[in-house]
Formats: structure tokens, sequence, C-alpha cells
């Protein structure tokens, strides 16, 4: 949205440096024009201007037909790359494990502030380090194959801001692949409270049900919907003006249609909670 000029640029040049990798790179404005950037961009990346806030995951959406090759890397603009070979060490990990169909990098804090626990996304967060399979992921630098983004569907256009890192990891394992957590690879983001966006708790309970209502079977829909909603009454009892914000998202979720529906395989639904996360929690 053009809001943090400095961060995006020092994104971008994170990319250009990359080593042994061509990179083709555009940069999407969400209802700003980034060929008015002040700074500029650097010449070599492309722009595409959206003239209205079509929300997150459908930005990085209206990016891909802009750029070419066969793997496919989406980066927030306030996240960057602190080492040259990120990119060559991703494709190679994805060229010598094709059962991998995404790619989440461990994220740190360029100060050194202690990382959200949330950025791990497995229930067990363990060691940042370790990598693992997951079903979820933090969506600020995400690396895939563009023939499984495509064949995933891409990222859930309606969701605006917020679990559609969660859709995309359930499609990918839908695919037949496994979405992975490289804590071996390392992006760069500050520590950041989500709440600071004003809409946080309601798209939060709203896309959460939304998640359920296009991606699960419908007899395991009231099962995830009902074990997040005991969770957040746990988590936020103490904070009452959360919740009712939380629970108008969650009414709103059950009443508006987020179309799109595309419900898993019970064969996925098998795989990933062979694999430790049956999609009821």
């Amino acid at each position: 949205m053009g809001r943090r000029p400095d961060d995006l640029v020092r994104g971008i040049r994170s990319v250009l440096a990359q080593r042994d990798v061509v990179t083709d790179v555009v940069v999407v404005g969400n209802g700003w024009d980034p060929a008015t950037s002040d700074p500029p961009l650097p010449p070599a990346v492309a722009t595409v201007h959206l003239p209205e806030n079509l929300g997150i995951p459908a930005g990085r959406n209206r990016g891909v037909p802009h750029v070419t090759g066969d793997l496919l890397f989406f980066l927030d603009d306030d996240a960057f790359l602190p080492h040259h070979d990120f990119l060559a060490r991703g494709a190679h990990m994805l060229a010598d494990r094709p059962e991998l169909g995404l790619i989440q990098p461990r994220v740190v804090d360029p100060e050194g502030l202690v990382s959200p626990r949330r950025w791990i996304p497995r229930i067990r967060k363990g060691d940042p380090a370790h990598s693992s399979p997951v079903f979820s992921c933090w969506e600020g630098a995400v690396l895939l194959p563009r023939a499984v983004f495509d064949q995933a569907g891409g990222w859930g256009d309606p969701y605006f801001y917020a679990h559609e890192g969660i859709e995309l990891a359930w499609r990918v394992w839908d695919t037949g692949r496994i979405a992975w957590y490289a804590g071996d690879l390392e992006a760069g983001h500050p520590v950041i409270d989500p709440a600071r966006h004003a809409e946080y708790y309601r798209l939060n309970a709203r896309n959460r049900v939304w998640l359920a209502k296009r991606n699960l079977p419908a007899v395991l829909v009231p099962f995830y919907v009902g074990s997040w909603t005991a969770v957040q009454v746990l988590r936020w009892a103490r904070h009452p003006s959360r919740l009712r914000a939380w629970f108008g998202g969650w009414a709103a979720g059950w009443r508006e249609r987020p179309g799109g529906r595309r419900p898993l395989r019970w064969r996925t639904v098998w795989r990933m909670t062979r694999a430790g996360r049956p999609p009821v929690i």
C-alpha cells in the first residue's frame, strides 16, 4: 500500500541480491501505484497498480501473471532475506524433494527480538530451527512451484486478511504434496502485533469459519469451528471486548458466503491426520 517505502526497497534489494538464481520481480500496489514510490524502486522491477485495495491474498494473486519462472516466491513489503543464498537453497530443496509443495522459512526479527510462537506453524513449537511438515504457513515469505500454486488454486481472494496461509497449506496437501517449515532457511521480519489491524478480531473469526466452509468435508466443519471457538473463549475470557468483536466476525462467517468451496479429499484428511494434525483442530 506504499506505507513502508524504505522497508519495501530493502525487501526488493534482498531478492535482487540472491545468487545462483534468475529473479523476475513485480511489486503489486494495493490501492497504490508503485511506479510513484519514493524512494523509486530499482529499475529491474515491474509494477502492478490496483486502484482499489483488494486485500493481501488477492493482491498476491494479481502479481503472479506478471512474472515468469517455474518457482514463485511471495514476500511481504516489510520482510526481507538476510542471506544471499536463500532462493538457491530453497530451489534445490524443492528439486531434491519433489514431495514438497510449499516452503515457509524460519522468521527472525532484525533487531534480535524474540520471535512470536505463531511464526512456527505447528502445535508443538519446539526448536525454531527444527524443520517439519506443517498445516499452515506464515504468509510473509513463501516459496513454492508455480504448478503447485496453480493446482492449489492460489491464495484465497475472499479472505482479505488472515488465514489464507492455512488454506494454501491445506490445498497443497490436497495436491498430494507436503507443506514444509524449513528451520534452516531464514527470512527477516520485525515483530509486530497482528492486532494492529482495526478489524483483526472480526476477520480472524470470520475467516476461520470461511476456512472450514470452503475447505472441509461438511461433517468436519462444526468440529473445526467448534474447537477454535473453545480456544478463543479460553484465550480471551478476560477480554470481553475482544470476544464481542470475535463473535461478531464468527456470526458473519456463518451468515456470509465466501465462495470457492473445494473440500479436501478424505485421503488428504487421513494424510494430515497421520502427519499429526487432523483438520478438526
